[in-house]
């Protein structure tokens, strides 16, 4: 029975994926498209001086990404500075100066990575005027980002890739904040809390005092779980029950995580004039995502280790009411996007049954992937597929009409060398610096050994891709990890946007050609295969053999 409870989660979510991909991508596709511009987005143009007519080379487009960015680090910073002389903010300190450039870097690259308990460091001002502000923006430069570079594409002849202005205050007016209004009114009827109530004292049923933290909750978590930004409200995340009270917003949030990345390839279909393009990659999408899946639910359901065994399951740090199915569902979920969110300890999961969540982040979040970000990851490696197909047939390669050459194919080389480059070097760093690495095997890790690397690998690697979750056994409040988690953070965001729109600009550039006999068909099942090849390659090859140390290692002990 426990396979079919299973399988009955995952085919109700995938039926809900299946109806919306169709009509929510065309809408999408709709509003990055459509040549009017609503009221109220005509009112913010003339407010920040934007002619939305008026189109922006990939170097201009870059510009408006990084300045607008760099405004919002410094403005979440500041607020959180300040936090004692704002409103609610329920009598509590400003967090220190590098717990702040950490909380700002990390909510500003759509990572939301907390290295603090949110419900006793900040006040209500600085989580909704501060971060819940940035869950949305941030998340709508990520899709931004990806319909630069899906233009990058459909576009000829062309030395602009869009307005910047135009499509982040679209993302926001016209996806993001209309469906995070009805996804909140739908958590709270679920149960999740909605107050401005600070904290209550309550009575215990054993006698003892306890102070219980209200808040904005489901407005924040609708679009946290929407924007794949990952920050809870509360220090165990939506695995709280405030957040999360039951199976129904369990499922509930798993579908918010993923209508948008699930629905992108429809819109990147209808923008290159070819949806067979879109099905394939969502195809592969879906692949990656069902064989994490599977596998990771298969290691927890078998209880595989010692201290499981003896218990007769492996429940550790899993909520009851969700068990093992609303648990391996929900990580699946939240590694594979770029969501962070967590539902259960990914610390406390089997030894095996912990590679799952750090290998959806290692394939660089790509089933599906974040708002945005997944879409233009996958993009670069099939970018890197049909470059290899070309090879293998001695042949000029070409995407969509658009030829790669060597540009296009040093931008994609540097893409995805740049995100294990922060991973290995941040984890060697921990480890190899002496004075950083007496904190790290002291102070932070609370499992020594093979474990404790785990856990700073998983850290980094969460950093990098944009993530936020975290093995929980890793105490990161200390100088050496805010700070070099939150460069971390700055550089695995903005560095792969620059290459992408780079990309965008290169492609856009480039005049169409007709595909010819010995042009890679880029929809049938055989590119599918190809491209989730080189998706699970790249990694493989990548990360074998630090995973070899850790988690591996700890396996198969």
């Amino acid at each position: 029975m426990f396979w079919v409870y299973a399988l009955l989660s995952l085919a109700t979510v995938a039926l809900v994926l299946v109806l919306a991909f169709r009509p929510f991508g065309d809408y999408m596709a709709w509003a990055y498209t459509s040549k009017r511009d609503w009221k109220v987005e005509r009112a913010f143009y003339r407010v920040i001086g934007v002619a939305p007519e008026s189109q922006q080379s990939w170097q201009a487009y870059l510009r408006g990404v990084l300045s607008f960015s760099a405004v919002g680090l410094l403005l979440v910073y500041a607020l959180q500075r300040m936090q004692p002389l704002l409103p609610y903010a329920l009598g509590l300190d400003a967090p220190s100066e590098q717990l702040a450039f950490n909380t700002a870097a990390s909510f500003v690259g759509n990572t939301n990575w907390q290295s603090y308990a949110p419900e006793s460091t900040l006040g209500y001002t600085v989580q909704f005027a501060g971060l819940a502000v940035q869950n949305f923006v941030s998340a709508a430069v990520g899709m931004a980002v990806a319909i630069a570079l899906v233009r990058g594409f459909a576009l000829k002849r062309s030395g602009t890739i869009g307005n910047f202005w135009v499509d982040l205050t679209r993302g926001v007016v016209r996806i993001l904040l209309p469906l995070a209004t009805l996804a909140a009114i739908a958590l709270m009827i679920g149960g999740v809390v909605q107050n401005f109530a600070g904290f209550t004292q309550v009575t215990t049923l054993t006698g003892a005092t306890q102070e219980i933290p209200g808040g904005p909750v489901a407005s924040q978590e609708a679009i946290k779980l929407l924007g794949t930004n990952g920050g809870g409200f509360f220090n165990a995340n939506s695995a709280h029950s405030f957040e999360n009270p039951s199976a129904f917003t369990n499922l509930l949030q798993v579908l918010l995580m993923l209508i948008i990345p699930f629905s992108l390839p429809r819109t990147f279909g209808r923008m290159v004039g070819d949806t067979r393009q879109g099905a394939a990659i969502v195809s592969v999408m879906a692949l990656l995502y069902l064989a994490s899946w599977a596998a990771l639910t298969a290691l927890e359901h078998a209880g595989m280790g010692q201290a499981p065994e003896l218990a007769g399951a492996a429940l550790e740090g899993k909520e009851q009411r969700l068990g093992i199915i609303g648990s391996t569902l929900f990580s699946t979920t939240s590694t594979g996007t770029s969501t962070g969110a967590v539902a259960a300890m990914h610390d406390s999961y089997t030894a095996l049954g912990g590679i799952l969540p750090m290998l959806n982040m290692m394939l660089g979040e790509v089933s599906p992937g974040g708002v945005g970000s997944g879409l233009y990851a996958i993009l670069v490696l099939a970018v890197i597929a049909v470059f290899i197909s070309g090879l293998l047939i001695g042949r000029t390669p070409e995407y969509l009409g658009k030829k790669i050459g060597p540009r296009e194919m040093k931008l994609a080389a540097l893409y995805i060398l740049v995100m294990p480059t922060l991973v290995l070097t941040g984890t060697a760093l921990s480890f190899a610096i002496p004075g950083v690495r007496d904190g790290v095997t002291e102070g932070s890790i609370a499992n020594p050994g093979i474990h404790g690397m785990s856990e700073v690998l998983y850290a980094f690697t969460s950093a990098a891709n944009n993530n936020g979750s975290a093995f929980a056994g890793l105490g990161a409040d200390t100088p050496w990890f805010t700070v070099a988690l939150g460069v971390v953070i700055l550089l695995g965001r903005f560095v792969p946007i620059v290459l992408v729109l780079a990309l965008a600009g290169s492609l856009a550039e480039q005049d169409r050609v007709p595909a010819g006999v010995g042009t890679l068909p880029t929809h049938r099942p055989m590119f599918v295969g190809l491209l989730t090849a080189v998706t699970v390659l790249v990694s493989a090859l990548t990360f074998f053999p630090v995973l070899a140390l850790g988690p591996l290692a700890e396996g198969l002990m």
